[in-house]
């Protein structure tokens, strides 16, 4: 049976980590959104056209952008696949559901990591990144409390939350994770 997978977490808590390792591990399709929209763009396919128009403009992908790419990536899929970046709000959730309903992928688990506020400002600034300053840092961890934290809710009324301590050793974390996912 294929595994099908939303991984959630604020920025820093390892999701593209544990992603990438889950993703060999049980040979799962790793889907970052931001990687699909990179591919899609270094493709020069017509979905990437649309998202490099849009990019070039300074504007956000559309959500209907990215589920499209999101279905030409999944929907053959047949070994399952592991959601990282998306869904980032309810709207892009309620958008997915009624997509993987007609694909007949239903999501089968969502899987919070969980790391504490301080953890995640002293891992990202750790990155060593020009764009990771604490200003900035703590504004990303701003936007995902309002955006992305209510898919939590969303996902644990659907009876597919799981929550992983995302504190530890990568393979401390991805132990973790295994046990959740049977």
């Amino acid at each position: 049976m294929s595994l099908r997978v939303i991984v959630l977490g604020p920025p820093g808590a390892g999701k593209g980590t544990q992603c990438r390792r889950l993703a060999t591990v049980k040979g799962l399709l790793h889907l970052s959104t931001g990687d699909l929209l990179r591919a899609e763009v270094a493709a020069q396919s017509s979905l990437g056209q649309q998202v490099q128009a849009v990019l070039e403009s300074g504007e956000l992908v559309s959500d209907k952008l990215v589920l499209s790419i999101v279905r030409s990536r999944i929907g053959s899929q047949t070994d399952g696949w592991l959601l990282d970046g998306f869904p980032r709000n309810l709207t892009q959730a309620m958008m997915l559901d009624e997509l993987l309903g007609t694909l007949g992928q239903p999501v089968q688990a969502a899987l919070n990591l969980e790391v504490p506020e301080a953890e995640l400002v002293q891992r990202l600034l750790g990155r060593g990144r020009s764009d990771d300053t604490e200003d900035i840092v703590r504004h990303r961890l701003h936007v995902y409390a309002v955006q992305t934290r209510p898919l939590v809710t969303h996902y644990q009324g659907q009876g597919l939350l799981r929550h992983v301590d995302g504190m530890g050793g990568i393979e401390d974390v991805a132990q973790r994770i295994c046990n959740q996912l049977g």
